[in-house]
């Protein structure tokens, strides 16, 4: 394993190295945040395809292979084919808008009055997909040096958290492609290849494996209908793709670029399944379906090769880990704490003013102007928002780790999450984008509405119910649309500034030279 464990190290290193260097080019909180909204369709790309194919889609997308066969594709592949109406319908129109997080687009398109509520809930949401992104370094540090799950996720939260905080997003932007580039040579290059010879071929397959796990179906209809609606309709509103939008160097570059990464996850789903399937073939006896990856990795691979699959795997949870955790810390550092900053303001500003000083007496107007001595021009000093962003994403990294050490249950805690996500937001964030007489009463509504009933329907059902997300869509919608109707339109000038933004450019405008992602 000398060799294997070398290519991990270096790799590790690799990482930090990067976001050394990506520290160097965040001198702006747009470069810090969205990599200065300059990246050219090939990074951009990569860094899009890296962030939604995660730990979960990796080793828990080879896991429903095992266990389902073919079928087991559909949780990766309802992930690429949201991520393709994403930017096949959306994206240009969110790259537009030229905002940080989904809240500040639901200021600018209801008037500021839906904002802190959908900061709440994207802020949980990414909190938690950034805790059970954490989660999974438990296994591979397991596999790779048998560490303490404490000391692996310690050790991994570690490394993503320096690299992100050092560079924020130009830091992450490099290491996701290098991770893309791994991952693609990792799974679809070496692993995929290299276990179906050894399971004989499609041919060996189908000669040792029931029909079902050919079927395309096998997995259930109900369970890809809520694949659909958890994971295609997260693509459409999640903080951690939208930040990826933005980065994006023009609307064309968001279109095409989106949906190249959305077509590579279709591939690496059906990767995914197939490498599962032979692992079921090869061992049919597993203690638990999400040790096939594991297991076919260790046994199956030469020196080295071993070593660069494994490397994959880490490139998987390390780009959604890392997404995830500025995607985090740009939602309570904009959406909350910025706003409770405002708010605290206003409440000084609207204070009882104090008793005048008398005319000429000591610090009274009269008496400044007699004592007061030229001095030469001073520039006010511009408040540090790299350093206040740097600071948020160390704090939230902070706070994953202990909470991914604390936190048994990850399916639960991942599943919450999005339904809390899909059931509160998906309705007023769409209905803004297409439904011009939804409103400020309707957004508050269906996100107060959705999320309640699927709360509720979550602490009546159980977490991994199905009908949370069903009866929580169909009651946020409703009352979306009640609301709206009921109550005034949104103000005419906030539906003009709204379309002004959405609007194409009049004339094209060629890029400033300069450093750029190609």
């Amino acid at each position: 394993m000398a060799v294997d464990y070398a290519v991990i190290v270096l790799y590790l290193a690799g990482m930090l190295g990067m976001g050394w260097w990506g520290m160097r080019r965040a001198t702006s909180k747009s470069d810090f945040l969205v990599a200065g909204r300059r990246l050219g369709p090939a990074m951009y790309s990569g860094t899009m395809a890296a962030i939604v194919l995660g730990g979960a889609s990796t080793i828990g997308g080879v896991g429903l292979g095992y266990q389902y066969g073919l079928s087991g594709a559909w949780m990766v592949f309802t992930i690429g084919l949201g991520l393709l109406a994403l930017s096949i319908f959306f994206s240009a129109r969110i790259a537009r808008l030229k905002v940080y997080t989904v809240s500040e687009m639901l200021d600018l398109r209801y008037g500021g009055a839906a904002g802190i509520i959908s900061g709440v809930v994207m802020w949980a949401y990414t909190l938690m997909l950034a805790v059970t992104s954490t989660l999974a370094y438990a296994t591979i540090f397991d596999v790779l040096f048998g560490l303490d799950r404490t000391l692996a996720i310690v050790l991994g939260g570690a490394i993503v958290v320096a690299y992100s905080t050092l560079g924020g997003m130009w830091s992450i932007t490099l290491t996701d492609m290098v991770q893309f580039v791994v991952k693609t040579i990792g799974v679809l290059l070496l692993l995929l290849p290299l276990a179906l010879i050894k399971a004989g071929g499609f041919a060996g397959l189908a000669s040792r494996l029931p029909a079902d796990y050919f079927a395309p179906l096998g997995i259930g209809g109900r369970t890809v209908f809520t694949y659909v609606l958890i994971y295609s309709f997260g693509m459409l509103i999640g903080q951690d793709i939208w930040q990826r939008v933005f980065t994006a160097r023009s609307d064309r570059v968001a279109r095409l670029g989106g949906t190249a990464a959305g077509t590579y996850c279709l591939v690496y789903a059906l990767a995914g399944a197939v490498i599962g399937t032979a692992a079921k073939v090869l061992y049919p006896q597993l203690g638990s379906p999400d040790d096939a990856f594991a297991t076919i990795v260790k046994d199956a691979l030469p020196v080295g090769v071993r070593g660069l699959v494994l490397a994959a795997a880490l490139s998987a949870v390390m780009s959604t880990s890392s997404g995830a955790l500025i995607a985090c810390a740009t939602v309570a550092n904009n959406d909350i704490w910025a706003r409770v900053r405002r708010l605290r303001s206003r409440h000084r500003a609207t204070a009882a003013p104090e008793a005048p000083t008398p005319y000429g007496a000591p610090g009274s107007r009269k008496a400044t102007r007699l004592h007061q001595t030229p001095q030469p021009h001073q520039t006010p000093q511009p408040h540090d928002e790299v350093r206040g962003n740097r600071l948020f994403i160390l704090l939230m990294g902070v706070a994953v780790i202990v909470i991914a050490i604390a936190l048994n249950d990850v399916v639960e805690a991942l599943t919450l999450a999005y339904n809390l996500l899909v059931g509160g937001l998906l309705v007023p964030i769409l209905g803004g984008l297409l439904w011009r007489r939804g409103n400020a009463a309707g957004a508050l509504a269906a996100v107060a509405v959705g999320g309640l009933t699927v709360v509720g329907l979550m602490v009546a059902l159980g977490v991994l119910a199905n009908e949370p997300i069903y009866y929580g869509l169909i009651a946020s919608l409703v009352a979306y649309v009640a609301v709206s109707l009921a109550t005034r339109p949104t103000d005419a000038a906030i539906l003009a500034a709204w379309r002004e933004r959405l609007s194409p450019p009049a004339t094209a405008v060629s890029s400033t030279p300069g450093p750029s992602g190609n």
